[in-house]
């Protein structure tokens, strides 16, 4: 091997807001392996601050930085109406693509995006770090091992408080063309855990509903679900719980087992109970941690996969076509909301 094999992996990040300060973080965890080496924002204040954050160099928008820094991958914080058009030029650019979520706000806009980086032969990672969570991969384990038997009903609630405020902090937020409502934003990596860990859906009836935000999209909604496999379900959500963030939880009952996890980001495994006894089950205690953030430990973890993919010793675990299965569920349920009718998956493609 040369040593260009072993350089750093170079990431540029676009975007240096709430999320974006995950990601430097992550980024500096991995500081034997990964450097950011550019960032850019719009918001001069925004960009002085991740420049003295991180040392790195400074960009006021998109093309200066693709021209000006020499990156292998960008990640993308910026809203997500945004994510389709920057993708698609960073791709062109020739560069791989780590986008947040949700991928992209419309169905064609997340398939385009796919498109661009597989004819640029680029990579394209879609940021899902919940699944990176102790207490989700235990339960991931017992699902692969087929510990519940056939499964019958899965709850997914997120009962989160959003105020006004947060809203009004920036002008893309709590709109349909760059946030997305309750369900698209606050509940994606929640939405993620439908197919991801119960399977393919057959079909969606929700209901949406903008019940005390002054905003264009939902700060409330719920969706049926029905999965190919007959399991039935709901994902509820409101950003409205009082006085703070109350649930984000899945409750999984099945033939031989019942498991909850629950706490304010499926950070406590609060009911695990199987027929049969398995090595898992002695780590559940070790599991649950405590957060305040319902953004979880996840972003350090997801750049484990993301740098080992860059470097060829990795698979991704979360490329666009992952990405892509959680989109369908949701553009599915705002369809179902919309016309109010049940929406058959798969989408047109």
């Amino acid at each position: 091997m040369s040593t260009h094999d072993y350089r750093r992996v170079r990431f540029a990040l676009v975007g240096c807001g709430r999320i974006g300060e995950r990601h430097m973080d992550a980024i500096a965890e991995h500081a034997s392996s990964a450097e950011l080496v550019a960032v850019c924002d719009t918001d001069p204040a925004a960009l002085a601050r991740a420049v003295a954050k991180t040392g790195a160099a400074g960009f006021a928008d998109l093309n200066s930085l693709l021209e000006g820094a020499d990156c292998d991958a960008v990640a993308l914080c910026t809203p997500s109406g945004l994510h389709s058009a920057q993708t698609i030029r960073i791709a062109a650019a020739g560069r791989h693509v780590i986008t947040e979520k949700p991928m992209a706000t419309r169905w064609a806009d997340g398939i385009a995006m796919v498109k661009a980086c597989d004819a640029a032969a680029v990579k394209l990672f879609v940021v899902k770090q919940n699944r990176r969570n102790a207490t989700l991969q235990l339960l991931k384990r017992a699902i692969d091992a087929k510990r519940f038997g056939r499964i019958y009903m899965v709850t997914i609630n997120v009962f989160w408080q959003r105020p006004q405020e947060y809203f009004d902090s920036a002008p893309w937020r709590g709109t349909w063309e760059f946030d997305g409502g309750a369900l698209m934003n606050q509940a994606s990596h929640y939405v993620d855990l439908v197919d991801w860990l119960i399977g393919p859906v057959e079909s969606v009836q929700a209901y949406v509903g903008t019940l005390a935000r002054d905003i264009q999209v939902e700060d409330t909604a719920t969706v049926g679900v029905r999965w190919r496999s007959g399991t039935l379900g709901s994902v509820n959500v409101t950003m409205l719980a009082y006085p703070r963030n109350f649930e984000g939880s899945i409750t999984i009952l099945g033939e031989n087992g019942t498991v909850r996890i629950g706490g304010v980001a499926v950070n406590q495994i609060e009911h695990w109970e199987f027929a049969d006894s398995h090595a898992d089950d002695d780590s559940i205690r070790s599991a649950s941690y405590e957060t305040t953030s319902v953004y979880g430990f996840g972003h350090a973890l997801y750049y484990d996969n993301v740098i080992a993919t860059l470097r060829g010793e990795a698979l991704a675990e979360t490329d666009g076509r992952e990405g892509l299965k959680s989109l369908e569920i949701l553009i599915a349920s705002y369809l179902s909301a919309r016309d109010g009718q049940r929406v058959a998956l798969p989408l047109d493609y």
